[in-house]
């Protein structure tokens, strides 16, 4: 293996790869109908549950392999049996963690000062969506209401949303139009970010800065701080340096540390640091991108901080069921107006003169009595941006496909959402004998070995193309939904 000090192994058998992180405080997997404990994988909580699920998953036996993962689907528990999902808890008015996502002062009055040819990098590395996104950031108005209600539908097993007749998700190909970033396709796994190497902060900080108090100031533990890169290129630009790419790298990992790997307020990790620095680097990091917003989205639902690009997550509920092409063009929504749509181009653009479907829903109840309630014809299955879009899907069960990041292997479940994929509704799929989430740690070998199964799934996964419809058998559709209720929330709020 050829790896340099940063970090970054640069081609291996692999292929070419970028870097880890962890990404919170851990519990152990949860499994095909029980909780169970594992030395090789976990899911994130919040350190405030950590000993209450310990004790919880002490009582059952340890996930034992694929054969075991089938024989124990029959049984699997419903979401009120996991404890610790915030479905359960109908006193909570906002998802935790939702001061996190707070408006950066600095952020705005930073990129305005970019020179041209700055950008210029910025949009040749596929950053002109999240470059608009960063620049619009404080008009951005989050409804953690409907985030939150959003939330308690999400299964920590599944990776997915499981709504009363259908589940759905957020696909790789979704969240790469949604954001614009390069798109990954079969056949370039040597472009897909991640690194199985140690990670070197300021080695990658190097090329902004070698000042060691300038480094000290950008680090401290285990993350990066983006004031004093974003007071870096403040000063570069006063003083009209011509250190136009150091200065666009910096800029980079401003806005998609902000954009797309929000932690905590102002901070990032080193492994989502060294994912950022790919990119100029031409290497695709939706993976990494979907990777962490699953992660956060199950940290949140088993009561722990929300983390992850937000915006993509409200970008993906806008187009899916908010909103809808307007009537009467004449009509301006407010809602739109602070909404991410409202600041994305292509063929997601959608004017703000259009129609809010949500409009009316007004409070987490009344979230959670639309949402647990919505029905297919209400869900925009296949949003005309999907049209003619290929998908990569599971070449066959045992063969899942995972998605690849620098904290960690997460399950990903595309089969599962029917007609989102363009499918007709048919069986509830079992589900994988992988961990949902699997935390890794670089520079080992099993460590490795698992990248390397991860990569030649996707090197073998099969391609689905999306049609406008999808035609069922209603007797068919009839037996998933009934089976699809052992995956539903009960009881809890209403």
């Amino acid at each position: 293996m050829v790896a340099s000090d940063r970090g970054v192994a640069t081609r291996t058998e692999l292929g070419k790869t970028r870097k880890p992180e962890g990404l919170g405080v851990l519990i152990p997997q949860l499994t095909p109908g029980i909780l169970c404990s594992s030395s090789s994988s976990s899911l994130l909580l919040s350190s405030n549950h950590e000993e209450e699920l310990f004790g919880f998953c002490r009582r059952y036996p340890p996930y034992s392999g694929p054969e075991a993962a089938r024989e124990t689907y029959a049984d699997l528990k419903q979401l009120s049996a996991i404890p610790g999902h915030i479905y359960t808890r109908p006193e909570l008015q906002i998802l935790p963690g939702q001061r996190r996502f707070s408006k950066m002062p600095w952020l705005v009055p930073m990129l305005e000062l970019l020179p041209p040819t700055s950008i210029g990098h910025l949009k040749e590395w596929g950053l002109s969506t999240v470059f608009v996104l960063a620049r619009n950031y404080n008009k951005l108005v989050h409804v953690w209401e409907s985030v939150t209600a959003m939330v308690e539908l999400w299964h920590p097993q599944t990776n997915s949303f499981i709504f009363s007749e259908f589940e759905a998700t957020i696909l790789l190909e979704e969240l790469e139009i949604m954001l614009g970033l390069p798109r990954y396709q079969r056949g370039e796994e040597l472009e897909i970010s991640y690194t199985v190497e140690q990670i070197n902060s300021w080695s990658i900080l190097a090329y902004i800065t070698t000042k060691k108090n300038d480094l000290y100031s950008m680090t401290s533990g285990m993350h990066v701080h983006l004031l004093p890169i974003a007071q870096w290129i403040t000063s570069q630009c006063k003083r009209k340096t011509t250190n136009y790419t150091a200065i666009a790298k910096a800029a980079t990992i401003c806005i998609c540390g902000v954009i797309l790997f929000s932690e905590s307020d102002g901070a990032i990790s080193f492994g989502n640091l060294s994912i950022i620095d790919s990119i100029s680097e031409g290497m695709k990091i939706g993976q990494a991108v979907l990777g962490f917003l699953y992660a956060g989205l199950t940290s949140a639902a088993l009561g722990g901080p929300f983390y992850g690009s937000v915006i993509a997550l409200e970008l993906w509920m806008g187009m899916h069921f908010q909103f809808r092409m307007a009537e009467n063009p004449n009509t301006e929504c407010k809602t739109m107006l602070n909404h991410p749509l409202a600041y994305v181009g292509g063929r997601l653009h959608m004017s703000t003169r259009a129609w809010c479907k949500t409009a009316q829903v007004k409070g987490i109840q009344a979230w959670r009595q639309y949402l647990r309630s919505l029905a297919v014809a209400d869900f925009d299955m296949r949003p005309r941006f999907m049209h003619g879009r290929t998908i990569h899907l599971p070449q066959r069960a045992g063969l899942a496909l995972r998605l690849l990041g620098n904290g960690a292997l997460v399950s990903y479940n595309p089969d599962r959402c029917h007609l989102q994929c363009g499918a007709a509704r048919t069986v509830v799929p079992l589900l994988s004998h992988f961990p949902p989430i699997q935390e890794r740690k670089r520079g080992n070998t099993q460590d490795e070995r698992d990248m390397r199964s991860a990569v030649v799934h996707w090197e073998g996964c099969a391609m689905s193309v999306i049609h406008a419809e999808v035609e069922e058998d209603d007797e068919v559709a009839k037996e998933y939904v009934e089976a699809l209720k052992k995956l539903q929330p009960v009881g809890g709020n209403k």
